[in-house]
């Protein structure tokens, strides 16, 4: 079995098994005198550390990282930095029962078809148990990215979906992440996803996840053309990880509903300084629906302001979408009006907004009827009135 390693300049080899005696990895082409917290390196263990809620495994590993090898008086030495974890709670015979079974979604198959003698037991290398090494060698890197990075890189990352509940990136609470058992950034879901897993747990099934990593001041230019671009790197990173099936940068595959436009970003050079500029990216677009006044408001944010566009009243707006939609295509729904409006605001926000230098949003058509107009010229909508 080869590939175990991962990195460049920067090397790191993991090995070991799930129900082995230990886990370890070797850290390869890190810097002489740089400090080493292993403290820091253990709190990231830690909180990926199994057994610590009734929604991960229950395997009860303590994951004490030791260091063997390239670290002296709290320095790295520049020689190769080794890890290693025992493994305490490995409960081999759990296993007994699947000794001659391929589990679904697991490399069972494979692994018995490649190499004959496969270690059915947790999975042996193919388990998830490895990536705990990942975290000894990502924490490890991150003193080295401190070091060498001005303003200092910072990532950050949660889980924003399970099953088919997402919570709304824009209440983004980073101080709340590390306090959930689901490293959710947002307190108003949790609840939700602790009902959803347990009731598909009581029904034998379990649920998919997705994760957003954010980060801030990354240096230009990280990566190499044509087969070592970061997205193509980081991509094979995060695919090597058990049970990751997909990933995406931005907008992702969400680009293929947006043209050129307003996918795209147009910068320019002003006083020796790089500005973006309409970046669709930074605005965030919602629609409101006031009760009393029965009437729709569209709210624009960025970071530097907020302004909104009045829409009008909810019997003037279905009006004046019955003139463009087909009869049965319309569903005056109050939730399926501020559907179709978010959309159709969206879709034409550069020929409604402007940003300026100052990244301040500028509205330049604020009636309905207008937008609307643009909308119809833009070749957008998607059930046309026949009026011929």
């Amino acid at each position: 079995m080869s590939h175990n390693s991962f990195g460049n300049l920067l090397k790191f080899t993991t090995w070991g098994e799930s129900h082995g005696e230990a886990i370890g990895c070797v850290v390869d082409g890190f810097p002489a005198n740089i400090p080493v917290d292993l403290k820091y390196i253990q709190s990231k263990l830690n909180t990926r550390r199994p057994g610590q809620s009734k929604f991960t495994t229950q395997r009860n590993e303590r994951d004490i990282v030791k260091v063997l090898s390239g670290v002296f008086n709290g320095k790295s030495t520049g020689s190769p930095i080794s890890f290693i974890i025992y493994n305490e709670d490995q409960r081999s015979k759990d296993y007994s029962d699947i000794q001659n079974k391929f589990r679904p979604g697991h490399a069972d198959y494979t692994y018995h078809m490649k190499y004959k003698n496969f270690d059915y037991r947790g999975g042996g290398r193919s388990s998830a148990r490895e990536t705990a090494m990942r975290v000894a060698a990502g924490a490890l890197s991150e003193m080295l990215i401190s070091k060498i990075t001005k303003p200092k890189m910072k990532i950050t990352s949660g889980v924003i979906q399970i099953g088919n509940e997402k919570i709304k990136t824009d209440k983004w609470n980073e101080n709340f992440i590390n306090k959930n058992p689901f490293f959710s950034p947002n307190k108003g879901i949790v609840e939700k996803w602790e009902d959803l897993i347990l009731t598909h747990r009581k029904n034998g099934s379990s649920l998919g996840a997705i994760i957003e990593v954010r980060v801030k001041n990354c240096p230009i230019g990280i990566g190499e053309p044509i087969y070592q671009k970061l997205d193509s790197e980081l991509s094979k990173a995060i695919m090597s990880i058990n049970a990751v099936k997909g990933i995406e940068f931005g907008t992702g595959f969400n680009l293929v509903e947006l043209d050129g436009t307003n996918s795209s970003d147009q910068m320019s050079i002003k006083k020796n300084k790089i500005k973006s500029i309409n970046n669709k990216l930074f605005i965030t677009t919602s629609i409101v629906f006031d009760k009393r006044w029965k009437t729709y408001i569209c709210i624009l944010k960025n970071s530097k302001s907020q302004k909104s566009i009045y829409i009008g009243k909810h019997d003037l707006v279905i009006n004046c979408l019955a003139q463009y939609y087909q009869k049965d295509k319309l569903n005056d729904s109050i939730d399926s009006i501020k559907s179709e409006l978010k959309k159709i605001i969206t879709s034409i926000q550069r020929k409604i907004i402007s940003i300026n230098d100052d990244n301040e949003i500028i509205i330049k058509v604020k009636k309905f009827e207008k937008i609307i107009k643009l909308y119809e010229e833009s070749g957008n909508w998607e059930y046309w009135t026949n009026k011929n």
